[in-house]
């Protein structure tokens, strides 16, 4: 605790006096580069939270947790694996699921897409992601679709129009193979939130999946949702023993592998690289002491031949390298909590001077900057902010504290 007496010194050391304005600019500098480098660390983390936090409600909530696939597409016996399925301990659903690539033709032009056939229930969770149309309409034997948001933008696509989905592995005839062609009606159009599924989803019942691309009665996988979307393999590790040999267990772990492994080495690079901007905004604190006691090395030896102890000087240095360094660190929190609730506009503002697009949905495949703060995250962030302003204040602390009265004054 400081004493009436170190903390009146301490607050006359932060104001500049005369001939002093050089060191209350670099003072100044010092408390920015600090406010920054904590925005910029809370501002990067948060958005690398965001990204995945998202990028996994998005893949997961749409694909489940894990999915059981049959070898070569299709899975036997499936009713019976669901049955099982359903009966593991911490498993929350289990649905089957059929996904094929093929083609769609509207008005003669041809797109690559995804076609996905999935049950009633898994249709009716789409409602809150349905921008035009109604997936209620989406009926097996109805020959109704819905398409993913970017595909219909790029096919030209409205609600009511007739698609044609085209199956290259049709009926085999004496004249060879004959690609199976089947007309829809678009009743809705989706947006999922991610770029590469909604540029290439059509997504119908499962009983006209199978009949378009000739199952019968098979489905190529089931999608399953554990209660612990991070213990999934330890969930379903028996399932995956019991079904050695006739199906394999894929988590989204391993479905997404590289991306998420992408994403957390991105995060902890960018956090260290981050750091050292805080490193280096801390070393103006300890160029700025530095200059402050060569400045004031006289009113020290004054004040030690006055009665102030080494330990008085110690703690007045070290408070006032704490002060710059606290109040640089309260202003980056506040700048980055700023910044992460505009950030959205911030972007498309950047965008619109600029005239560049600084957030490819193509590439980041989100179509926002998402953003999730971790309180505890931030609050490491400010004590490692802190603690390098302290450690920043040690060297000029113990040099002023080490003045000579003697050796400054014996001239005066």
């Amino acid at each position: 605790m400081l004493s009436t007496f170190e903390w009146t010194i301490a607050k006359r050391y932060l104001l500049p006096g005369r001939g002093e304005a050089f060191i209350f600019l670099v003072a100044g500098i010092s408390l920015v580069a600090v406010a920054l480098g904590v925005a910029a660390l809370i501002i990067v983390m948060s958005v690398m939270n965001g990204f995945r936090a998202e990028l996994l409600d998005k893949i997961v909530g749409l694909n489940g947790h894990a999915v059981v696939q049959g070898y070569g597409g299709r899975l036997n016996d499936w009713q019976d694996i669901l049955k099982e399925t359903r009966r593991m301990d911490g498993v929350v659903a289990a649905s089957p699921l059929i996904e094929q690539p093929l083609l769609i033709n509207f008005d003669g032009r041809v797109e690559a897409v995804l076609v996905r056939g999935t049950d009633a229930p898994d249709i009716a969770a789409l409602k809150d992601k349905t921008v035009l149309g109604s997936v209620a309409e989406l009926k097996a034997g109805a020959s109704k679709v819905a398409l993913g948001s970017r595909l219909a933008q790029n096919l030209g696509v409205r609600i009511g129009d007739k698609i044609t989905i085209i199956n290259p592995a049709g009926r085999a005839t004496p004249f060879g193979t004959v690609p199976r062609e089947i007309l829809y009606e678009v009743s809705a159009i989706v947006e999922i939130g991610v770029y590469d599924y909604d540029k290439a989803f059509v997504i119908m019942p499962i009983r006209d999946a199978q009949l378009l691309l000739l199952l019968g009665d098979q489905v190529g996988m089931i999608e399953v949702t554990t209660r612990d979307a991070d213990q999934v393999r330890e969930i379903l590790a028996p399932l995956e023993q019991k079904l050695r040999g006739q199906a394999v267990v894929n988590d989204w772990r391993t479905i997404n592998a590289s991306l998420f492994e992408a994403l957390a080495v991105e995060r902890v690079a960018m956090f260290i690289v981050l750091s050292i901007i805080i490193l280096v905004a801390v070393f103006n604190i300890l160029s700025s002491l530095i200059m402050l006691v060569r400045a004031k090395t006289r009113d020290i030896a004054i004040l030690r031949t006055m009665g102030a102890s080494r330990n008085s000087l110690l703690k007045i240095f070290i408070t006032v390298g704490l002060i710059i360094g606290s109040l640089g660190t309260v202003a980056g929190l506040g700048l980055g909590f700023v910044f992460l609730y505009f950030r959205q506009s911030i972007v498309l503002f950047v965008q619109f001077v600029t005239g560049q697009q600084l957030w490819d949905p193509s590439i980041r495949f989100l179509t926002e900057l998402p953003s999730r703060t971790d309180p505890f995250e931030v609050g490491g962030i400010a004590l490692m902010a802190l603690l390098f302003s302290f450690l920043a204040t040690l060297y000029p602390a113990f040099k002023a504290s080490s003045t000579d009265p003697v050796q400054v004054l014996r001239y005066e």
